[in-house]
């Protein structure tokens, strides 16, 4: 490459950071397709096809969980690995791409020189973008082996599986679980633990904290010394509002879950109390954010497959592995809207007035997501056969990386499959890449329009 190229290489990556992302993403993709291509990927020794492969990789890579084949009995071992590779890759590298924008976003030119250093050297830079990177590596580590241990012993002891097998078996869903990837190794995923806490509550616990962001577990870290000595916790007003919103969401969807499947034999319904609690939580929880489930989704009544859609599109925390519009976008309108019931000219959440450009923001997200949903849905609607209801749940799973489904996935023709792959691709890099660069594109109007009220409602 020449110094001219080079300088176009990185004046294109050092004005706007966002790309690095993207370009990131696309370059992940295109790796993991052309190993699943491989004949040593598939069970049967046969190449895979370059629809299933790009699928497969697209899906691993954005941390997703949809899929067209059965994982455990089409893939080799191989090809498992790869697909546990990109779901680390995948996990690991969006974490800390959406680490460096959402922690230094405020600072314009720090953030361009840390992702300018980042697209020059392939590395992260020092300071914070070091220390955040130390703690993304920690945690995942910490996580996903300690999960994986406990879902190995219970395999091992309560299932009768081999030494090996259960350490993989553990291993491969807790690094699934903590990334909320949501691909298991099972073709009924985890149906057959529904029963067992020991499989099920790990695996819950992992979703969460990989699905709530690591800004918000940095700072829970960083501040744990500090309540132990004053007994007090100076979260700031994102950590308070990512904890709030997301515990209020998870008993909202336990509790319509409990309520919506109580009776349903296909469902809840064959489950003692105890079960029929374990499941509702369970299936709260992964519904923002992985593609994990104990239940039939296809069983599900449509009032439930609604709800769960309204779950998948929020989604989780921000710069974690969560997809949706996220939960501080959706605690910002709920805001905004009880300021405007109320009369305020100022929305205010826990004490602090939020800013008008992260108002815009929020609706930017929102309303472009709702407007992306409605696009795929359309565009598989006229391509396929299937429900609405079952169109319309894919369609927000991918959208939202969750990767729960009715199982129409496979039964979709090539261009609807097509539009998952897009779909998943933008809803894992669209909310961070549009927040990033509304951020870093905000400039001040030098001189005031007149203004002027249009008729609402």
């Amino acid at each position: 490459m020449t110094t001219a190229a080079r300088q176009r290489a990185r004046t294109f990556f050092s004005a706007h950071p966002a790309r690095t992302v993207v370009f990131s993403f696309a370059g992940a993709v295109a790796l993991g397709t052309v190993l699943l291509m491989l004949p040593a990927a598939a069970q049967d020794g046969a190449a895979t096809s370059p629809l299933i492969a790009l699928f497969t990789s697209t899906s691993a890579v954005c941390v997703t969980g949809l899929a067209v084949v059965d994982t455990g009995t089409y893939w080799s071992g191989f090809g498992e690995g790869v697909i546990l590779a990109l779901i680390q890759i995948g996990g690991f590298g969006i974490m800390t791409l959406a680490s460096i924008l959402a922690l230094l976003v405020s600072g314009r030119l720090r953030l361009r020189l840390q992702l300018t250093v980042q697209a020059e050297t392939k590395s992260l830079g020092i300071g914070d973008v070091r220390r955040v990177l130390l703690g993304v590596a920690g945690t995942t580590l910490m996580v996903e082996l300690a999960v994986g241990a406990v879902l190995a012993l219970r395999i091992r002891f309560g299932y009768g599986e081999g030494i090996g097998t259960s350490a993989y078996l553990g291993l491969f869903h807790a690094v699934s679980a903590f990334n909320n990837a949501g691909f298991g190794l099972h073709a009924d995923n985890l149906t057959r633990y529904a029963q067992d806490p020991w499989i099920i509550l790990p695996i819950a616990v992992a979703v969460i904290l990989g699905g709530i962001g690591f800004p918000v577990l940095l700072e829970a870290l960083r501040h744990r010394h500090r309540a132990r000595t004053t007994g007090r916790r100076n979260w700031t007003l994102h950590t308070k509002l990512t904890v709030a919103t997301s515990a209020a969401l998870l008993a909202i969807g336990t509790l319509l879950t409990g309520l919506l499947e109580w009776s349903n034999p296909a469902t809840l319904g064959a489950h003692d109390v105890g079960g029929k609690l374990l499941d509702s939580f369970f299936h709260s929880a992964v519904s923002r954010t992985a593609g994990f489930n104990s239940l039939d989704i296809g069983a599900l009544h449509a009032s439930t497959l609604l709800m769960t859609c309204m779950l998948m599109f929020v989604g989780g925390g921000s710069a974690g592995t969560a997809g949706g519009i996220k939960v501080t976008t959706f605690a910002v309108l709920a805001a905004a809207i009880l300021a405007e019931v109320r009369g305020e000219t100022h929305s205010v959440v826990l004490g602090r007035r939020l800013a008008p450009q992260v108002l815009r923001q929020a609706l930017t997200v929102a309303l472009l997501g709702v407007g992306l949903v409605m696009a795929a849905t359309l565009a598989l609607l006229s391509v396929s056969e299937a429900a609405f209801e079952a169109v319309i749940f894919e369609v927000v799973s991918a959208f939202a990386t969750v990767g729960l489904s009715t199982g129409i996935t496979a039964e979709l023709p090539g261009i609807g499959q097509l539009v998952l792959v897009a779909l998943m691709f933008i809803g894992r890099i669209g909310p961070i890449t549009l927040v990033s660069a509304l951020a870093l594109r905000e400039r001040t109007r030098r001189y005031e329009l007149p203004e002027e009220r249009p008729v609402i409602g």
